[in-house]
C-alpha cells in the first residue's frame, strides 16, 4: 500500500494546484503579477531530496508522468512541462548528493529548480511563439512572484512530510525494492 502513497499524494497535490489561485487574497490577483503554482514540482523536490536514494529515480519517473499530466490538463502544449520537470529534477537528484537534507537545503534546491524550469517552460514557450513577455517583465511579475509563492508552499510541506519521506525511502531500501 506504501508504494501508491507518492502517486496519490502527487494527484492530490496536482487537483489542489489548479484550484491554488482561488485560495489566494484578491489583491494579489488584481496586480501585474502573475503567479503559477509549482506544487507538484515542489513535491518532486522533496520525492528527489528525501525519498530516492542512489540507486532509484522514482522522483524523475514521477516528473515525467505528472510533468505530462499537467501539460494535458492544464496546458495546450504537450510535453512542455513533462520535460522542463523531468531534466530540472534530474539536476536536482544530482546536486542532492553534494548537500545535506535539511529546510536549507530544500529551500534552495527548490528555488534553484522553480528558476530553471519556470525559465525552460518560458524559453520553449517564447521559441514556439506562445508568449510574447519581455524577459526583464518575466523576470519582475511572473518569476519573482511564482518563487515567492511556491517557496511559501514548500515551507508550509516541509515539517509534514521531510520525516515520512525519508522513512518511506529507508522502508524501499530494506525491501530491496528498486526503480
Amino acid at each position: 500500500m506504501k508504494r501508491a502513497y507518492l502517486p496519490l499524494i502527487l494527484l492530490l497535490i496536482l487537483v489542489l494546484q489548479g484550484v491554488s489561485l482561488d485560495l489566494l487574497p484578491g489583491n494579489l490577483l488584481r496586480s501585474d503579477w502573475l503567479i503559477v503554482s509549482h506544487w507538484v514540482f515542489i513535491f518532486l523536490v522533496f520525492i528527489a531530496v528525501f525519498y530516492d536514494n542512489e540507486s532509484t529515480h522514482y522522483s524523475v519517473l514521477y516528473a515525467l508522468i505528472f510533468g505530462l499530466l499537467i501539460d494535458i490538463v492544464y496546458t495546450s502544449t504537450l510535453g512542455v512541462y513533462m520535460f522542463s520537470y523531468a531534466s530540472t529534477i534530474y539536476l536536482i537528484y544530482g546536486l542532492k548528493k553534494l548537500l545535506h537534507g535539511n529546510i536549507l537545503v530544500v529551500a534552495l534546491l527548490g528555488s534553484v529548480g522553480l528558476i530553471v524550469s519556470d525559465g525552460m517552460i518560458y524559453l520553449i514557450y517564447s521559441v514556439v511563439g506562445l508568449t510574447d513577455i519581455p524577459w526583464s517583465m518575466y523576470l519582475t511579475n511572473r518569476l519573482l512572484p511564482t518563487i515567492g509563492s511556491n517557496l511559501i508552499f514548500l515551507f508550509v510541506l516541509y515539517p509534514l512530510f521531510a520525516k515520512k519521506l525519508t522513512n518511506w525511502g529507508k522502508d524501499q531500501i530494506t525491501k530491496g525494492n528498486s526503480f
